[in-house]
Order: structure tokens, then sequence, then C-alpha cells
């Protein structure tokens, strides 16, 4: 990864490797990717007006002091969902995706994620 300082204008920083995983049978159904960046697509199982599920993505990369970042990528309703990262751990952390429309929603949403390296301990 380009330090800040070596950053150009018009260039994004951060892991220039990624990947794409698909979750099966489920939206609380684990993932494994093992990439510092990625995209996950979620099953398109109903999710109701606000709740939340959460599932755990598998990554040889990541350690405990990482900083995972994730978002609503792309698909679904845009503005329905919050997603955030947590449970960071060596080889490991996980997805919480909340449903914050006023209905069920089964969509098939991608979550963006890429994992900055934190603090060695």
């Amino acid at each position: 990864m380009a330090s800040i300082f070596e950053a150009t204008a018009g260039s994004l920083v951060g892991p220039t490797g990624g990947g794409t995983v698909t979750q099966a049978t489920s939206k609380a159904t684990a993932v494994t990717l093992n990439a510092e960046s990625g995209q996950i697509t979620l099953d398109d199982a109903a999710l109701a007006a606000a709740a939340e599920v959460t599932f755990q993505v598998n990554n040889d990369k990541i350690t405990a002091t990482d900083v995972v970042v994730v978002n609503h990528g792309s698909a679904g309703t845009a503005g329905s969902y919050l997603v955030q990262a947590n449970s960071i751990a060596a080889g490991s952390f996980k997805v919480t995706v909340a449903n914050v429309s006023a209905g069920s929603l089964g969509e098939a949403i991608v979550v963006n994620y890429v994992a900055l390296k934190g603090a060695s301990s």
C-alpha cells in the first residue's frame, strides 16, 4: 500500500488487491475472502423492518489491531441499510447489517470493505 506521502492527485490510497464472494444460504452465513479489500454479495433472504443480522468474514489478512471499514456498496434499496464492521480478531471480522426501512427487504445487497493495517502490539 502506498503511503499517504506517495499519493498523487486523482489516485486513491489503499490496498490494490481485492476479491469477491457471494454468501450462500442466509444473511447470517459466514464467508471467506482472504483479501485486504473486497465485495461481499449477501444472500437475498428477507430482513424484516428494524431487524439486523451479523455474519462472519474469515480473512487470513486480518489481525486484531486492524481497522475494517464497510459500506453498502450497491444493489438493493439505497438508504435502507446500515452496515458496520465489528468483532475484529486475528483471521476474521464480523459485519452487522441493519434494515432501517419501514418494510421487510429481500435484496442481495453488495457490501464493500477495506482493511487498514492497525498498530502492532
